[in-house]
């Protein structure tokens, strides 16, 4: 399959998607932040020094979906109608799970902006608690489901 991002010449094109339906459409997208025990307890018990970890992480991924396309340069600015996050300790990483689902309804669809919310949750589950911990990992993004468009349906799971 020929990669729509280039021209006939090789050089980088934003894709023409107007002669594209219109149709609902959605992608999720997930991410993991590896950390010690110790730290995890930190986000669990309320104790991180700059505040609610989960809550900013929810907060920064939404503002992150919401401009994607000032991010990512070849991206078009969609009109998202909703977009979720959710965000949980997990004792067996440890670290913090991250799941981020993005919906519109529009021409092209809204992979890049699942994966911006939840590389931005993460960035931002980082940012809280390097004081703690500095060897923190981000690991596992990856878009989990697609679905609508003329490509249909992707689900990971």
């Amino acid at each position: 399959m020929p990669l729509t991002h280039f021209d006939e010449k090789g050089d980088a094109h934003m894709v023409d998607v107007s002669g594209k339906p219109v149709t609902d459409r959605v992608a999720r997208a997930e991410a993991r932040v590896l950390m010690r025990p110790e730290t995890l307890a930190l986000v669990k018990e309320g104790r991180a020094k700059k505040g609610d970890v989960l809550g900013v992480a929810r907060i920064a991924a939404i503002m992150a979906a919401k401009r994607t396309a000032d991010l990512i340069p070849l991206c078009h600015p969609l009109p998202i109608t909703r977009v979720a996050v959710e965000l949980w300790p997990d004792d067996t990483l440890p670290g913090v799970r991250i799941e981020t689902t993005v919906r519109t309804t529009g021409q092209t669809g809204v992979e890049m902006e699942a994966l911006t919310a939840a590389s931005v949750a993460a960035l931002t589950v980082y940012d809280m608690l390097k004081a703690a911990e500095k060897s923190m990992q981000i690991d596992g993004l990856r878009v989990i489901l697609k679905d609508g468009g003329k490509s249909g349906r992707y689900d990971a799971t």
